[in-house]
């Protein structure tokens, strides 16, 4: 679990500095980055800070483990949740944001991230399908991908973290209530 976790961690800090190098390139290159798409959600178009207390979480299920937490193998603790849910159901996304990955990691599965501008990421592992691919832009509430066990967990469901800066941080702070 030690060795999956640093793996994910990784990952993150490799995109997350691609992500500073393709953004300070785009600003010397053109003057605004535009989005074509209209959500239809109330959370669309907002600044990702800005949303503490208003996200939904990705799927609806039961939670079975909270960030913090120890897991049952010891010596490592849940760095974001796992919410059991039915196989095949709709993952969606938190918040708009751009693909940033989308590929199977050992001990996550089938895993997508998500680029929420502002140094925060969200993301969805354990998924039986992904749904959309990298680069792709998201709205709040659009299926990314679908639920599943391919991560190794022994309950059909959904891994989320959010991160900021690369740091995983409690996502329940941040759901409306």
């Amino acid at each position: 679990l030690k060795r999956d976790e640093d793996r994910l961690t990784k990952l993150i800090e490799q995109l997350s500095k691609a992500i500073a190098t393709h953004r300070s390139e785009r600003k010397r290159d053109s003057p605004a980055e535009k989005i074509d798409e209209a959500a239809d959600s109330a959370l669309a178009g907002r600044a990702f800070e800005s949303l503490k207390g208003r996200l939904k979480l990705p799927v609806k299920g039961e939670l079975r483990a909270r960030f913090g937490s120890p897991r049952e193998s010891g010596g490592v603790t849940w760095k974001g949740l796992f919410i059991k849910t039915d196989p095949g159901h709709a993952v969606k996304a938190v918040a708009d944001g751009q693909v940033v990955f989308a590929d199977w990691v050992r001990g996550f599965g089938n895993l997508l991230v998500i680029d929420h501008g502002g140094a925060y990421m969200s993301v969805y592992g354990n998924n039986e399908s992904l749904l959309r691919n990298v680069g792709d832009r998201v709205t709040s509430g659009e299926n990314v991908a679908t639920a599943g066990s391919t991560g190794g967990a022994s309950e059909t469901g959904v891994y989320f973290e959010l991160r900021h800066e690369g740091k995983p941080f409690d996502p329940m702070q941040w759901v409306a209530r």
